[in-house]
């Protein structure tokens, strides 16, 4: 069963328009969080980068990327 990769982002994020833009293009599923319309989803990207805000954060199982 393939988990959920998960992407935060920002719209004024340069990088999360790239991540985003680099997953569609390869069709790779995703689910996209963007930060702007779920203020309340900082509180997980804190917790997943020790208390960064930093985007974007990709999260695949226990793989998390940041930036």
């Amino acid at each position: 069963m393939e988990e959920t990769i998960v992407i935060y982002t920002d719209p004024d994020c340069y990088y999360s328009a790239l991540a985003v833009a680099e997953f569609t293009r390869n069709d790779i599923p995703f689910k996209e969080i963007d930060l702007s319309a779920s203020p309340e989803a900082w509180e997980e990207v804190e917790r997943i980068t020790g208390g960064r805000r930093v985007t974007p954060v990709i999260v695949e199982g226990e793989l998390v990327t940041v930036g």
